[in-house]
């Protein structure tokens, strides 16, 4: 708004300047509407001496000196102007009280231009003023902004428009100010140079929504058809707001990501990408693309923009969730246990969405959980049945992992029922199986013979593992007599265990002792009774009946008629003996028995170790009547 009441500068110079100079005084632009008028304040001097008695003056349009012939506009002497000027200018003023201001109506846009004024005051008393006027024709409102509005600041926007025809006054309206405020009509405002001003004001506060609104002012002159209408667009400046921009992102690992930032501001704002506060880019726009290539889990996270320019910033987050199948599962806890302590064993793993996990013993479930990164197993007062192959697998939609893990459990050693001792002909052969855990240290004790026998003595003891057992075999050869007491010491260092191992068939082991000679024994027997009782039968029926037909059949004798007392119990015993050879891995045939006796042999008595067959059957026989 411009606030003129001091009285105009040119006067303040003619009264300083009553002392006898040429000089003029006018505004130096000057403007109207087209098909108005305007009128064109001036004043003049000349020197005191002069004293003329008439005063005359001419205005020229465009150029001060006569003879270039300018245009005349008006002159006061004869009253000729030139064509463009007949009928649309006067003098207002009065010459003799040095007043030259000049009136032109029905100003057209030719019209423009600067105007000058010469005095005449006979003679050669004439003078052309270089000062001179600039007349601007105007079609449309001056609409004043300020240069800079800011949302939410209040701010002044000024109409003005010229107001210097006595005869038409200007009235103003303001357009499409709709929502901003009311209008404030000031009046009539002169300004420095003289020339006068007819001003409107409007007052509001802006939003950013303002911002590129078009206003306007209407400039009207009542009974008349003239109207002059101004716009001006505002250009409010306002902080960033962020408008745009991804919802939480969920992606499967591998895959193409793009998020996008747009905001609105005045200025364009500048834009930032940034996570855990590194800049990934920026740029001066109004959005920002950010494109994330074949995503990984290290990606996933909150993703921020920011928008900032000189008014002010805003910044919104993203979330990134990068779906993937869980990782191989880790395993921290208790590896190795002695018997009867707790063991706690952690099995996590890290996926998303989070997995199931559990824990797996041949093919049982042991634990479980759903939706969780880790899995605690207890197990309270562990037992050597817990220790073992153990896995944890994690699982999502999107894919399976798994770790196996062992457990081992430590004890003190534990003699299983199938440690005994076994016969075969000559051998004795007794296994010890042993569980536990570390691997025992196994010995063999013979006590009727003051001798303990152990693992390193590879030539009677072989040992196998399998697992946690241990099976150790004693093997002594040469056993014809009883075999002895033995028994089995296993020793880690979490204790001892002994068991004098049995005999497995103990009743058979004379059996098991003769073996096939025995069963070639008791066949002979067999075979040898049988003849016997045949020849006496014969004997005795010849001598009761000495005649006898010979169509008679003589009778028939079965050798089945003949059983020896205890054989089936041979034929078990030697089955027997064949399934615990095959359990013992014996290997080997049976002495073959030399059975060719000369007939010159039989009435011999042989020596202990050259019995004749018959006396060897004989001997077996006397031994089963016994």
């Amino acid at each position: 708004m411009i606030f003129l009441t001091a009285l105009p500068l040119f006067w303040i110079m003619i009264s300083a300047s009553r002392g006898g100079h040429w000089g003029a005084w006018m505004p130096s632009s000057i403007s109207a509407f087209e098909g108005t008028c305007v009128s064109i304040p001036c004043r003049f001097d000349f020197p005191d001496e002069l004293r003329p008695a008439v005063v005359h003056g001419v205005w020229y349009f465009n150029s001060p000196y006569p003879k270039n012939y300018p245009p005349v506009v008006f002159k006061s002497r004869t009253q000729v102007v030139h064509e463009s000027f007949q009928g649309r200018s006067r003098l207002l003023g009065d010459l003799g009280l040095r007043n030259c201001t000049l009136l032109l109506s029905n100003v057209s846009p030719e019209l423009g231009g600067k105007y000058y004024f010469r005095g005449d005051l006979g003679g050669y008393n004439q003078y052309t003023f270089s000062e001179h006027s600039v007349l601007d024709i105007i079609n449309t409102p001056n609409i004043v902004v300020p240069p800079e509005v800011v949302a939410g600041t209040e701010v002044e926007v000024s109409c003005m428009v010229p107001d210097n025809c006595p005869e038409l006054r200007p009235e103003l309206i303001w357009l499409g100010h709709e929502g901003l405020g009311e209008p404030a009509v000031l009046g009539r405002l002169r300004e420095d140079e003289g020339t006068w001003v007819q001003v409107s004001l409007l007052h509001f506060v802006p939003t950013r929504e303002a911002n590129g609104h078009r206003l306007g002012c209407q400039a009207s002159f009542p009974n008349t058809t003239l109207q002059f209408e101004g716009y001006a667009s505002l250009d409010v400046k306002y902080p960033p707001v962020i408008v745009e921009m991804n919802s939480s992102v969920e992606a499967i690992e591998g895959s193409h990501v793009s998020l996008l930032c747009g905001a609105d501001s005045n200025p364009p704002p500048l834009l930032t990408w940034m996570r855990d506060g590194t800049v990934l880019r920026e740029a001066v726009a109004e959005s920002l693309l950010l494109e994330l290539e074949e995503v990984t889990p290290a990606e996933d996270g909150v993703y921020a923009c920011l928008a900032e320019n000189a008014y002010g910033q805003d910044n919104r987050t993203v979330g990134l969730s990068v779906m993937y199948a869980p990782w191989k599962p880790t395993v921290n806890g208790t590896v190795v246990a002695v018997e009867g302590e707790t063991v706690s064993i952690l099995c996590s793993t890290q996926s998303n969405p989070d997995p199931i996990l559990t824990i797996f013993k041949e093919k049982q479930i042991l634990a479980t959980v759903i939706y969780e990164s880790e899995l605690q197993l207890e197990l309270p007062a562990v037992s050597p049945e817990d220790d073992g192959e153990y896995w944890c697998v994690a699982e999502n939609q999107y894919g399976q992992r798994a770790t196996a893990f062992n457990l081992s459990v430590e004890f003190a050693p534990v003699l299983l029922l199938e440690s005994h001792c076994a016969a075969a002909r000559d051998t004795v052969q007794c296994l010890c199986v042993v569980k536990s855990n570390p691997e025992p240290s196994v010995a063999f004790e013979l006590p009727s013979r003051n001798v303990t026998v152990n693992e390193s003595e590879r030539e009677f003891v072989y040992s196998e593992r399998s697992g946690l057992v241990l099976t150790s075999i004693l093997t002594l050869r040469g056993q014809a007599q009883a075999p002895p007491r033995v028994i089995c010491t296993a020793r880690n260092l979490y204790g001892a265990k002994s068991l004098e191992l049995p005999f497995q068939g103990a009743h058979r082991l004379m059996w098991a002792k003769i073996g096939p000679v025995g069963a070639v024994v008791a066949f002979a027997i067999l075979i040898a009774i049988v003849c016997y009782i045949t020849q006496t039968r014969r004997k005795k029926n010849v001598t009761e009946s000495p005649s006898f037909s010979a169509g008679d059949n003589p009778p028939v004798l079965f050798s089945s008629d003949f059983r020896i007392s205890g054989a089936p119990e041979k034929y078990e015993s030697e089955r027997r003996l064949g399934s615990e050879r095959r359990l013992l891995g014996l290997r080997g045939e049976p002495p073959e028995l030399d059975l060719s006796y000369s007939h010159s042999d039989l009435g011999k008595r042989p020596t202990k170790d050259s019995y004749t067959l018959t006396e060897e059957l004989a001997e077996y026989a006397e031994i089963r009547v016994k």
